[in-house]
């Protein structure tokens, strides 16, 4: 070593410090880089990406065998700065101190830092060009490798860490796919972002919190006279009412107004006709969740539902259009809808709005961007008669979840009307 000239020595330090940071940049590419993208890539005829994949799929290999040459270069480098120092600065005592310390920096800066950091910038096109020539120096390597990895394996057996079998990489929970969906927010459109982080929590939710309350119904009595019944069905605006007699809970059955619509038009409704054109009601227990209704809409072909608790009491019903409004928002259909907009109005330097008393209180969360609790009741009325444990009278005010609200209508037991106010921004 002493008779190789000092300046080659340099020059063989340089290159295996290049070296030393090509294995590093490729350990932190290869590890960072996007293997959905290299999928799609390699479905699309990238070579270099389907090579990728094959070595990201024998990870313990991929590393064995850019930890071998990084380490024996390192060790290489080490060596090789020792002779160094002893040639520039002879055998004096912090001769191999300086040099450690130089090597150290050395390392550092061109064969650690600054290469992991390119690798984990540029990782997804870094990744596909290196695997070209990662593939072959593994080919080359791998008899070292597997004697290696018998000790490796050995060693992680008796850490009880050795991976799972069928463990990848690939397999994501709806969790981390929903990140990734709010992480894609500048390549989707929102609208379309929206509806799918809204197929996200359908599984988490139920009927119970789409449905249209009991209490906000429209039914047919069949105990009313004949004339109402008439004045009733030619004035609503669904197809399918529900029909029961006497008591609003005693549901005998759904009307499909366009089998009554010849004989609404010839004048000559009666009640054995309209009993004759009723259909076997479907019920939906209250716990289901809106994912698991919607399949069962599909698979009993049904569009209406009635809930039911526990007890089997009518809790409100359910639509195939409620479930599609959850994905995709409110659209406009043949109901006229009063104060569907939901939108801050500014009065007396102060944002408020008025509300109904059934509006649900996940709506209201969403669109308003409140905190109202939702382990408890679905809509505001309930959320506010179970706060204060009684009905309140108009001109309440109340606060809840940090919103301040106030009540100016109660009817039939029930919240009419609520001033909400915008909670301050902390």
């Amino acid at each position: 070593m002493d008779e190789i000239p000092l300046s080659t020595q340099f020059v063989a330090l340089a290159v295996l410090l290049v070296f030393s940071g090509f294995f590093s940049m490729a350990e932190t590419a290869m590890m960072a880089t996007n293997r959905h993208r290299l999928r799609h890539l390699a479905q699309h005829g990238s070579r270099g990406a389907s090579l990728a994949l094959s070595l990201l799929a024998k990870t313990d290999k991929l590393l064995g065998a850019i930890l071998l040459g990084n380490t024996l270069i390192n060790a290489a480098a080490a060596m090789l700065t020792g002779h160094i120092a002893l040639s520039v600065f002879g055998l004096e005592k912090w001769t191999l101190e300086a040099g450690t310390l130089f090597v150290t920096f050395c390392l550092l800066v061109f064969s650690e830092i600054t290469p992991k950091v390119i690798g984990a910038t540029y990782p997804d096109w870094l990744a596909p060009r290196i695997s070209y020539i990662l593939a072959p120096l593994l080919r080359i390597a791998y008899p070292v490798i597997w004697f290696i990895n018998l000790f490796v394996v050995a060693l992680l057996k008796l850490l009880h860490l050795q991976p799972k079998p069928g463990h990848e990489a690939l397999r994501l929970s709806p969790e981390e796919l929903r990140g990734l969906v709010l992480e894609a927010g500048h390549f989707i459109p929102r609208q379309h972002q929206t509806m799918l982080l809204n197929l996200f929590d359908l599984e988490h939710i139920s009927v119970e919190d789409i449905m249209t309350p009991r209490g906000e119904i429209e039914a047919i009595d069949l105990s009313a006279p004949l004339e109402n019944i008439r004045e009733q069905l030619g004035t609503s605006f669904h197809r399918r009412l529900p029909v029961y007699e006497d008591d609003p809970g005693n549901i005998v059955g759904i009307l499909l107004q366009r089998r009554l619509l010849a004989s609404v038009l010839a004048g000559e409704l009666t009640m054995e006709a309209l009993r004759e054109n009723l259909v076997e009601p479907y019920y939906i227990p209250a716990a289901t969740t809106v994912y698991a209704q919607l399949q069962f809409f599909q698979e009993n072909r049904q569009r209406f539902g009635l809930v039911v608790d526990e007890y089997g009491e009518i809790q409100g019903l359910v639509t195939v259009e409620d479930i599609i409004e959850e994905i995709i928002g409110k659209f406009t259909t043949s109901m006229p809808v009063s104060g569907s907009g939901l939108s801050w109005q500014m009065e007396e330097g102060c944002a408020s709005i008025l509300v109904d008393g059934g509006r649900s209180l996940r709506e209201l969360n969403r669109v308003l961007q409140l905190s109202f609790p939702l382990d408890g009741p679905k809509t505001l009325n309930g959320l506010i008669l179970e706060h204060l444990q009684d009905i309140p009278e108009s001109g309440v005010s109340v606060k809840i979840g940090g919103v301040a609200m106030e009540i100016l209508q109660t009817q039939d037991r029930r919240i009419r009307t609520v001033r909400i106010f915008r909670p301050a921004t902390p």
